[in-house]
């Protein structure tokens, strides 16, 4: 991928894609959290205030889950 074709996602979309929510994602982007899962996409800052995720980053974890429910 380019990185001219780089999306980022917000937490709508997130939720949206993986059926998660919005609880379930920060638990699991937090290392403090028994529900910590460090193979989810890291957020990136977009400004001070907002946040978001690369949307290829966001689909390869789906397929990588899917997967390994096979």
């Amino acid at each position: 991928m380019s990185k001219s074709n780089v999306k980022i996602l917000r937490l709508s979309t997130v939720i949206d894609k993986t059926g998660m929510s919005r609880s379930t994602i920060y638990d699991w982007i937090n290392p403090k959290s028994p529900r910590y899962d460090p193979t989810f996409p890291k957020q990136r800052r977009l400004g001070l205030q907002s946040v978001g995720w690369i949307e290829a980053e966001i689909d390869e974890w789906i397929l990588q889950r899917t997967q390994a429910i096979e």
